[in-house]
């Protein structure tokens, strides 16, 4: 029996679709909307330390470690990003910051399902990755400049 040669194809044609909507899927950049300003295209950060933090106004803790992760958003190798445990977004978001004495990047939007990582259970949390763009650790407590500074080596 002799099988049809446009089923092949076709199959062959499906296969092709499949496998360009994975690469393609693959190649699509990681954006997120900020509290304030442009989005943030998270391929921006390579080269750099990237500290994603989640807090909440609630969260004692979290307050604590304000200061040194605004300290660690100026050096020129680290980004650290906010993210509001609790889903604040917009004017009320920005509000919140301020008033908490951030100073640091917030985004809007949680990256955690984006990039497959666990959300929090626990306050607060940060998410370490490296300047390649892996997820080093994460670590709960709050964070001193001088902890952050051991583990990334400088």
């Amino acid at each position: 029996m002799q099988y049809p040669v446009s089923g092949g194809r076709t199959r062959g044609l499906m296969v092709a679709a499949v496998l360009m909507a994975v690469f393609l899927s693959g190649c699509q950049k990681a954006e997120f909307e900020r509290a304030e300003g442009p989005r943030l295209n998270w391929d921006s950060l390579r080269g750099q330390w990237v500290l994603v933090n989640y807090w909440a106004e609630w969260c004692k803790p979290c307050l604590e470690e304000i200061p040194e992760l605004n300290e660690l958003d100026k050096a020129p190798d680290i980004a650290v990003l906010g993210v509001n445990f609790d889903g604040v977004k917009g004017a009320e978001l920005t509000e919140l910051g301020d008033r908490m004495g951030i100073e640091f990047t917030m985004l809007a939007e949680d990256p955690a399902s984006r990039f497959g990582w666990q959300i929090p259970v626990a306050l607060p949390a940060t998410f370490v990755v490296n300047p390649d763009g892996e997820l080093l650790e994460t670590r709960f407590g709050p964070q001193t400049e001088a902890d952050i500074r051991a583990l990334i080596g400088g």
